[in-house]
């Protein structure tokens, strides 16, 4: 923008849209002693049932697992295996005592094919050799993300009294865990191979069944039920979905995927700005008109559905001769909350060329004729 142009700031408040569609309004039906469905982004609960009673949580205990080995080992480490390690149960990859894999082959099993065996060696290594230290490394790690209804018991999530969180709790450990790059890589994965020519398979149905669907982590006991954690992204929109204590396996799947279908029926592109649409006029010397400011180029951004925009023109309200077509001269921001969703240049809708003399004269005598007339309106007014 040109020196010596007076700037106007113009506020308004625009809706992103109109109400979400009526179908999505009530979130469905699921088989599930608790559920949450959120966006990613801000951590925003779009829906929730008893996010925060306290269950049993299963193999999602593994996420804290992961990164408080992540905290205190290199994925390169070795790690020998105990005795203790080869004798936990339920999913497994067989480990035998004495020997190694590394930090990253023990969590890609513990991750992908959800094996305790695998989760307890990582305990046992970082602990160095206590588990119970481990555990107090992971419930340390859940008073520091505040996660209040939370308690670890043990680093694979087999039914134990007193191992407990809840669905708003296991929201935040999928968030932080999803913000490690190797837990990312793993966790989209429905199998891998890893040292003593073994072949992990993943419990995650939806992965690869789902659009969109990256992560990130199963879980089934007794106690616990049908349990997941799913995260799915589209047109730039993550969602996270969490299931606890579904009755069946088939039931855990299709509510993590209706849960997720429904928070997305909330997100939807909405054009915020209009290509070519006036925000703004700028006053031209030596003319009665005025100068059209319009967005140089449009803006629709994958947006919640309903909720309130800011929309700021900050703009020339008086310009300098000549101006060219396309000439930026101000510019519309517009916020969903402290977030800007987009930012357009306002352009001059035309070129405008400087009065020449004759002109300016014309414009000065136009403009004395007018305020004499006027005068005398308001004089012989007066009088009458």
């Amino acid at each position: 923008m040109r020196r010596g142009l007076l700037l106007l700031l113009v506020l308004c408040a625009a809706l992103a849209a109109a109400a979400a569609p009526a179908h999505a309004q009530a979130p469905p039906d699921v088989r599930a002693a608790a559920y949450l469905v959120a966006d990613a982004r801000t951590g925003e609960v779009l829906a929730e049932r008893n996010a925060d009673a306290r269950r049993q949580i299963a193999s999602i205990t593994k996420l804290m697992t992961a990164i408080v080995v992540l905290e205190h080992a290199r994925p390169g480490e070795l790690v020998t295996v105990g005795s203790r390690a080869s004798t936990i149960g339920e999913s497994t990859i067989n480990l035998v005592p004495g020997e190694q894999l590394s930090v990253r082959d023990l969590l890609a099993a513990a991750l992908i094919q959800s094996a305790n065996d695998a989760a307890f060696a990582l305990a046992a290594h970082v602990g160095d050799g206590d588990v119970q230290r481990f555990v107090r490394l992971m419930n340390e790690k859940a008073l520091e993300l505040g996660l209040d209804e939370t308690t670890f018991v043990r680093p694979d999530g087999l039914d134990v009294p007193g191992h407990r969180s809840s669905a708003r709790d296991v929201l935040v450990l999928a968030r932080e865990a999803m913000a490690l790059p190797l837990v990312r890589q793993l966790v989209r994965r429905d199998s891998a191979p890893i040292a003593g020519g073994r072949e992990l398979f993943g419990w995650n149905d939806l992965l690869g069944e789902y659009r969109g669907l990256f992560g990130v982590k199963t879980g089934h006991t007794d106690l616990a039920g049908w349990c997941q954690v799913g995260a799915a992204r589209r047109d730039g929109v993550t969602v996270y979905a969490v299931v606890l204590g579904s009755p069946t396996r088939d039931a855990r799947n299709d509510a993590v995927a209706g849960l997720l279908d429904w928070g997305f029926d909330h997100y939807a592109p909405t054009e915020v700005v209009g290509e070519g649409r006036s925000y703004a006029s700028a006053d031209l010397p030596f003319s009665d008109e005025r100068l059209e400011l319009v967005a140089a180029e449009g803006a629709a951004p994958v947006l919640r559905l309903g909720r309130p925009l800011v929309e700021t023109v900050v703009a020339a309200s008086a310009v300098e001769l000549p101006v060219e077509r396309d000439e930026v001269l101000g510019e519309v921001v517009v916020r969903d909350g402290d977030r800007i969703v987009a930012r357009r240049p306002l352009v001059a809708a035309a070129d405008v060329e400087e009065p020449d003399f004759l002109e300016r004269a014309r414009w000065y005598a136009e403009r004395a004729l007018d305020e004499a007339g006027d005068m005398l309106d308001a004089a012989f007014g007066a009088i009458l």
